[in-house]
């Protein structure tokens, strides 16, 4: 059986392992986070979720800068998930990808990958109740992706030059 004084010294024992592999966190002092903070510059945005990625973008990674260039597309897949038997379809998924490219002034590419997500939105309501959820979902789905493209930055964050 386990005691509370047992617990406590596995935590703390843990906090000192990690402590000790040398982990620093991305925004603390001399974190690697401070490399992209105000010095990304998102693509302009094109579409009402491109808009709602770069609001994102800028919460998390500050202001726009002149260090870095991001380049991204957002692809979002409709699929209709719960249907009535009368072939009604009360809920739709939306399935979201962005493939994202980092690059500093001279072109050279500092990070890129992709990265997906869904949401959904009911369909059960008036017209216009329908398509207020369906741009919530959109704009749900573009700040999920942008939270997740900002987490894939801060991680390749340490291999970039101060």
């Amino acid at each position: 059986m386990w005691s509370p004084d047992l617990n406590r010294r596995a935590a703390l024992l843990g906090l000192l392992a990690v402590s000790a592999c040398g982990l620093t966190p991305v925004y603390g002092p001399n974190g690697a986070g401070q490399r992209l903070f105000g010095k990304v510059r998102p693509r302009d945005p094109e579409t009402y979720q491109d808009f709602a990625f770069n609001r994102r973008l800028g919460e998390r990674l500050g202001g726009e800068g002149t260090d870095y260039d991001l380049d991204y597309r957002i692809t979002v897949g409709v699929v209709p998930q719960a249907i009535t038997t009368d072939e009604v379809t009360n809920r739709y998924s939306l399935n979201g990808t962005a493939d994202f490219v980092l690059t500093d002034r001279a072109g050279r590419v500092m990070a890129q990958g992709r990265v997906s997500n869904f949401t959904s939105y009911s369909t059960t309501g008036t017209t216009i109740a329908t398509l207020s959820a369906e741009g919530d979902a959109r704009s749900r789905l573009a700040e999920m992706l942008a939270d997740q493209v900002v987490t894939r930055l801060l991680a390749a964050s340490a291999q970039l030059p101060e």
